[in-house]
């Protein structure tokens, strides 16, 4: 079977792929190894999918080259993919920090999408893995376990590694390998992390707090929750883009106090630490706390060198994390193709003729918030405009 674009892999950034190659006229397959495409999709964002976020711009992406994502967010904004939605009456509302969400469950993506591609007559197979991939005089041949197909262009929209419970696997490393195209050695992020010195925190599990946090000079200001083996949560997911092994992670606890002159206030009082603590911080946390790094007394009676370490504590508390908890619980994958390969205005491969990828596969990993979703559609955008 002959058509002028194969897409491999039916997830966000295939599909739109797909359609939008599809309304261009191109005859368009998409396929997919799963048993029905969007998986991911419809586990993201709780089940209802934070498909965008109205504040994108290229500094909520991580990548060795920050620039490369810029063309092709230009060129298709978040405000395209809203327009899109709203077509398809598809309720959704703002839940913060310009993250939007489906109001209904993220099957309606889905739909959308499947939609999108049946308008533009695109064909897809799911349970249909490719057994081969190789390069012949006017494209590619792939041999699959549903027969052989042949394009003059294959898109590789296979995501990365994050997720295999959801059919996640190296297939685009591994064809980009096969191709001589560079990798930027991938790693799971947007991830928890696991302490490395704190011992009997994991009685603290399901507990949470806003706190900012800091490494590498990058800081967010959200909740984190801590668990069995260490921390998560959305400032801990953000940090971890960022975070190297066994370096401290900063914490500054009471984000909108200054501890020193809050104790300093409170100096006379009476008042136990512990019970003063629990009032700004959740009760068994303080509880641990204190029990770990400052045994609790009244607070008249705290010297100025303990005053002066609680500060610290509180307002800078390191951290150091030794590992992440690993692909199964990673949102994203961090590396990828190397965009030195790519072409910022196509997604093509430079040394490949009429090979693209787009999405997660590629060394562009978005912040947690729906950009990685953002970066999908824009992606996807550029190459169908190109194929």
């Amino acid at each position: 079977m002959w058509f002028e674009v194969i897409i491999i892999g039916g997830g966000a950034a295939g599909l739109f792929c797909a359609a939008e190659a599809g309304k261009r006229g191109r005859s368009v397959a998409v396929i997919e190894h799963s048993e029905k495409v969007g998986k991911k999709i419809l586990i993201s964002g709780g089940g209802r999918c934070n498909f965008t976020n109205i504040q994108t711009n290229s500094n909520n992406f991580i990548s060795q080259n920050r620039h490369f994502c810029k063309s092709a967010l230009a060129r298709y904004t978040p405000q395209d993919f809203v327009k899109l939605v709203e077509k398809h009456s598809i309720e959704y509302y703002e839940k913060k920090l310009g993250q939007l969400f489906c109001l209904d469950t993220s099957r309606r993506i889905v739909q959308m999408l499947e939609d999108e591609c049946l308008q533009a007559n695109v064909k897809i197979r799911t349970n249909c893995e490719v057994k081969s991939v190789r390069k012949i005089e006017n494209g590619f041949q792939l041999e699959t376990t549903d027969g052989t197909f042949e394009g003059q262009n294959l898109v590789i929209a296979t995501g990365g590694l994050s997720f295999p419970k959801a059919g996640a696997t190296g297939f685009g490393l591994n064809l980009a390998r096969q191709f001589g195209l560079k990798i930027v050695e991938p790693r799971p992020s947007l991830v928890p992390l696991i302490f490395a010195e704190l011992k009997g925190f994991d009685s603290l599990a399901g507990i949470s707090h806003e706190v900012k946090t800091d490494f590498a000079g990058e800081s967010f200001r959200e909740n984190i929750l801590f668990t069995h083996r260490g921390v998560s949560g959305p400032a801990i997911l953000q940090i971890s883009n960022y975070w190297r092994p066994d370096e401290a992670v900063e914490f500054n606890l009471l984000p909108d106090e200054n501890a020193r002159e809050l104790l300093l206030d409170n100096r006379r009082s009476r008042q136990e630490l512990v019970n003063f603590l629990s009032q700004r911080l959740p009760a068994r946390f303080a509880e641990k706390f204190c029990a770990e790094f400052a045994p609790s007394k009244p607070l008249n009676q705290l010297s100025n060198a303990e005053i002066e370490r609680l500060t610290l504590l509180l307002n800078n508390w390191q951290v150091k994390f030794h590992q992440t908890e690993g692909w199964h619980k990673a949102e994203v994958m961090l590396g990828g193709v190397s965009t030195d390969e790519l072409s910022s205005k196509t997604m093509a491969a430079k040394r490949v003729k009429g090979l693209y990828f787009i999405g997660e596969v590629m060394d562009v990993t978005g912040w947690l918030g729906g950009y990685n979703f953002q970066w999908a559609w824009a992606s996807a955008f550029a190459a169908a405009q190109a194929v």
